[in-house]
């Protein structure tokens, strides 16, 4: 990616960020939503039914925002972090890490030699569409895109030191969710075995000096992630929003019908 990276930027200052993500595949949403003024945008990849081409006109929309769009991926495949990079994203999302094998994969296909062997192509948006910038494109991709990859079991978990070792990781995504099912209670994020873990895994995560991530989907929960040390804050789902919003202004309707009816009679 030859553009600046708004998101990175942003973490160098050390300030917690907040983004959300986008299963709903549309550039309007997107634009839509990035003008709330969120420091990024996941798109994804592996829950939900977007493809590349819709991918790449979001990544359009994020960025007239100011906002920086990311891709989550299906897992560690190359094909899909080396399309996701060369549609514009600004970093990529990658799930279920297992281990620090995995995050070396990652980079792998992530990084331009000398750090990785990702493909290379500069007829690409993010190339510029051309062979003109290819001489400085692979060295400023090096330097501008993020990566995040996502522990959620209690396997990744064992191994978090060996992972934090890798120093071209940025960001450690903890999948609470996943984490739940794999501790035994599954859903239940506020278990005292869930947070045991996160708290001890944020805890290191920050050590490293690379940001530790989760998803919060109560805003009344904000506060007590920030305290526990989190500082990538992915809040909510776009369906999930839409959904409860429109479902409030219904239940709230029926109620003032009711409340009518009753007047009426």
């Amino acid at each position: 990616m030859l553009k600046n990276n708004f998101l990175k930027a942003k973490m160098k200052t050390g300030k917690p960020v907040l983004g959300t993500w986008a299963v709903i595949p549309s550039a309007v949403c997107a634009d839509i939503i990035c003008q709330s003024g969120l420091d990024f945008l996941i798109i994804d990849g592996e829950h939900g039914p977007v493809n590349f081409e819709t991918a790449q006109l979001m990544c359009m929309a994020c960025e007239s925002n100011g906002v920086s769009p990311l891709v989550r991926v299906g897992g560690v495949i190359e094909s899909d972090i080396l399309r996701a990079l060369d549609i514009g994203a600004h970093g990529i999302h990658v799930p279920n890490i297992t281990s620090c094998g995995d995050v070396k994969e990652v980079i792998r296909c992530a990084k331009y030699p000398p750090i990785g062997n990702r493909g290379f192509s500069p007829f690409t948006r993010a190339g510029g569409y051309s062979g003109d910038n290819a001489q400085v494109l692979t060295k400023k991709a090096n330097g501008n895109g993020i990566v995040a990859v996502h522990v959620e079991s209690v396997q990744a978990a064992d191994q978090i030191d060996e992972i934090l070792e890798n120093k071209e990781l940025d960001v450690v995504f903890l999948g609470i969710y996943d984490l739940s099912k794999s501790l035994g209670v599954p859903g239940q994020v506020f278990h005292p075995d869930v947070q045991r873990v996160v708290k001890k895994l944020t805890k290191k995560i920050n050590q490293s000096g690379k940001y530790a991530g989760t998803i919060v989907t109560d805003m009344r929960r904000v506060k007590f992630f920030l305290d526990a040390g989190i500082r990538y804050v992915t809040y909510s789902v776009d369906s999930a929003m839409l959904k409860h919003q429109y479902k409030e202004a219904v239940d709230n309707f029926i109620t003032i019908r009711k409340r009518g009816s009753k007047i009426g009679h």
